[in-house]
């Protein structure tokens, strides 16, 4: 195979115009909206599911930190079914663009400091020094916590791409090697190809788990600041 390793995490373009913003709004046509009185399986698993995340994610917050709770599901069901979409044959998955992921990291956690500096100032300044700290050492630590707070959302956006990068690139580097080796030999394509399939089940599963994960630590950072 000739092709670029990283052909697929180039923006897609259309007569020269990128067209990542259709990407990044075609999943939210995906999710039914109830305008019936009596909703279908699919609609009636898909709020069960949000009422149950939700309940997970939320049920140790304040009554401040659950007004966030559309936008921390709106969040998940956003990354969850991109990271699944991107998991199909000649697609793009905006989530393997730290640019992205930044935009989406960088604003939450912004958000989540402000809900803190503004509703519980002094204990989000104290955060930065630790109760108890020897003096000499107090000019060091708040350096510190101040790194570690502001390398929050770098982490979020970075652990993110990296997890959805590694496991597209897996999935092309093995799929083509179980096409190289149909002509070398047909057992250990085989065997190869089963890899790929169980590869592709367990990216599924990583899709919707570092959804997840990103929610979940907003969320975490939503908790401490509220």
């Amino acid at each position: 195979m000739n092709e670029n390793l990283f052909t697929s995490f180039i923006t897609p373009t259309m007569v020269g115009i990128p067209i990542v913003l259709l990407i990044i709004m075609f999943p939210s046509i995906l999710f039914p909206s109830p305008s019936r009185l009596i909703d279908n399986r699919l609609v009636s698993i898909q709020q069960w599911l949000v009422r149950l995340t939700s309940k997970q994610m939320l049920s140790t917050h304040s009554h401040k930190g659950q007004t966030w709770a559309l936008m921390l599901m709106s969040l998940i069901l956003f990354i969850g079914s991109t990271n699944l979409l991107g998991l199909l044959p000649h697609s793009f998955t905006p989530t393997t663009q730290l640019s992205m992921n930044l935009g989406m990291a960088i604003p939450l956690w912004a958000g989540t400091v402000a809900t803190g500096f503004r509703y519980k100032t002094k204990a989000s300044l104290a955060h930065f020094l630790p109760q108890g700290t020897p003096f000499p050492l107090i000019p060091m630590l708040v350096i510190i916590e101040t790194i570690s707070l502001f390398i929050q959302p770098v982490a979020l956006a970075v652990r993110l791409t990296a997890n959805i990068t590694a496991g597209h690139l897996l999935i092309h580097l093995i799929g083509g090697a179980a096409l190289t080796l149909t002509s070398i030999s047909t057992i250990t394509a085989f065997i190869t190809f089963t890899v790929l399939v169980l590869l592709t089940i367990l990216e599924f599963a990583v899709a919707l788990i570092q959804a997840y994960v990103f929610t979940l630590l907003v969320s975490l950072y939503l908790h401490d600041n509220t």
